[in-house]
């Protein structure tokens, strides 16, 4: 009986296992067709095909857009493959740009695609003139990564406006930056400059191994304050100011966090503004805004009249029959100024003060004309000695020859225009308005046919003797025409008085740290070295 209860147990097991088995393989046969068949499924696949398709479409469409024109590019494998290595951070910007410039070295421009957009890339000196001087009606315009709407201090400052805004606001800016401005400015960025330097002879501590960056951004900081904002800071002394703490905060302009949200804001502006996406923090924004607002209210209640940028956006908004003028549209161009000075002004004396570390005769020589001038000045370096400082401009523009602010400059097609054949044997070609060109300054400068031997550091490249034999439109380290830098004479005089005043009381050495020849950051969208920038600061015998 046992034996028997048992066997109809396992048999009834065995049954049920078998019947288990045969339903899960039911299950499993049934379940693709009843997923693939169900609402859900069916739209997936189609909008998977329809992504697929449309990526097979663009791709397409990159390839034969510049084909069908005759104009030479690069195939789409090898230009994806250095995209993405771009991307990835495993070339730099300067890279890819060189890897474009040479990809066709006997053509006057090649064609590429910005994401979805034509674009052109410019290499005849003569093309860059017509495009960027002679022909700017059809290209007045950048193509920017934002617009108003989506962010209004980077929408609206000069830079990123277009059409009739730009020409209003250039013609309202400009007066801040004629020579006669300069005259008057000049005192309050010589000031500047003395303290920051006093302020290394007292704390030597600072000079046997110093980021020249660091130190520099907090020499800019002040500067800009003063000279744009009408606000004394000490950046040296008080070494968490806002306006210092906000600089470093809005001119992070790498890494993947950019890269990410320039693409973002570019393909998706209306979900960006919807998300609450821009350049620039609530925080520094309202920093920025409050300090603006400030400085308007006080000069109107106590009449304050300063010649600077302030004062006259100020008159500008007042002005009747002129585009209204509001906070943002004062905040915009104060915060681009302030951007342009901090940053970028301050990267330029670092590869200055680098180069003239590594290369003692030229800081002999150049140490010796600034010498005369103090000496002629009683002490002093006056406006009219800077202008008559020939070494001097010739440091500098070789250090924006080999080191240029900006790799390339671009510019928006607003016209129809018919580009002559890019070599021979081939046919002109029309670009459409919303294509884009690009002009690679940084491959331009090292171009050893403009520019012989041009990894050298060489400052008589631009003497009275040889500067003449520059080919025009190869040099470009402000850009040109109507579009070019507003701010390039203040920039200039605000770095040389810098490099005067250092040289007038230290020695430029390097240190451990520093990397010769310069390696740059493959994170960065501008020159940046890897590790910094580090010389050694040695007080000079009186």
């Amino acid at each position: 009986m046992t034996v028997y209860v048992c066997t109809y147990n396992v048999l009834c097991r065995r049954r049920s296992h078998s019947f288990s088995d045969r339903l899960i393989t039911m299950e499993s046969s049934l379940f693709p067709s009843l997923l693939f068949s169900s609402p859900f499924a069916i739209l997936l696949t189609t909008l998977v095909t329809i992504g697929m398709l449309k990526v097979i479409a663009y791709l397409h469409h990159q390839h034969i857009y510049w084909k069908k024109r005759d104009v030479p590019q690069i195939r789409a494998i090898p230009g994806m493959k250095m995209g993405w290595k771009m991307f990835l951070q495993r070339i730099s910007f300067m890279e890819y740009i060189l890897f474009l410039y040479n990809h066709v070295p006997d053509a006057k421009y090649i064609g590429l695609m910005d994401m979805a957009t034509p674009l052109v890339f410019l290499r005849d000196p003569e093309l860059i003139k017509d495009v960027m001087v002679k022909d700017f009606e059809h290209f007045p315009d950048h193509k920017t990564f934002s617009n108003e709407e989506v962010d209004p201090l980077f929408g609206k400052n000069v830079f990123s406006l277009r059409g009739n805004r730009w020409k209003e606001m250039r013609n309202t800016l400009s007066p801040s930056f004629t020579a006669s401005k300069m005259k008057v400015m000049f005192e309050l960025v010589s000031k500047c400059s003395r303290e920051f330097v006093e302020y290394l002879a007292d704390h030597p501590e600072l000079c046997s191994s110093m980021d020249t960056k660091e130190a520099f951004r907090r020499y800019t900081t002040d500067v800009i304050a003063t000279s744009a904002f009408g606000i004394s800071v000490n950046s040296m002394r008080d070494r968490d100011n806002e306006f210092f703490i906000r600089g470093l905060e809005t001119s992070k302009f790498s890494g993947f966090k950019f890269i990410l949200k320039s693409i973002f804001l570019r393909a998706c502006p209306r979900l960006a503004k919807m998300l609450g996406f821009s350049f620039f923090s609530p925080a520094a924004s309202q920093f920025f805004r409050r300090t603006v607002a400030e400085t308007i209210k006080v000069r109107e209640e106590q009449g304050i009249i300063r010649p600077d940028m302030i004062h006259l956006l100020m008159q500008a908004r007042d002005k009747e029959g002129a585009h209204e003028m509001t906070l943002d549209d004062i905040v915009a161009q104060a915060l681009l100024f302030f951007l342009a000075g901090f940053d970028t002004s301050a990267t330029l004396m670092c590869f200055i003060a680098h180069e003239l570390a590594v290369h003692r005769d030229i800081q002999d020589r150049l140490w010796e004309e600034v010498e005369k001038h103090f000496t002629e000045g009683n002490g002093e370096i006056t406006y009219e000695a800077m202008s008559k400082m020939v070494y001097m401009d010739m440091v500098v523009s070789e250090a924006l020859r080999k080191y240029p602010l900006n790799i390339i400059i671009d510019r928006l097609c607003a016209k129809k225009y018919e580009l002559p054949p890019t070599k021979p044997g081939y046919r002109s070609v029309v670009i459409e308005p919303g294509s884009t060109t690009w002009t690679p300054v940084y491959a331009l400068h090292h171009d050893p046919k403009y520019f012989p031997n041009p990894s050298k550091f060489d400052p008589e490249r631009f003497s009275d003797e040889n500067k003449d034999n520059i080919v025009p439109y190869t040099y470009l380290p402000f850009g040109l025409g109507p579009r070019k830098c507003i701010g390039n004479r203040f920039a200039l005089m605000e770095t040389k008085l810098l490099v005067a005043h250092l040289l007038h009381r230290f020695m430029f050495k390097t240190t451990g740290k520093t990397v010769e020849p310069i390696v740059f950051d493959k994170k960065h969208f501008t020159l940046v070295p890897d590790g910094g920038f580090w010389i050694a600061l040695e007080k000079r015998q009186k």
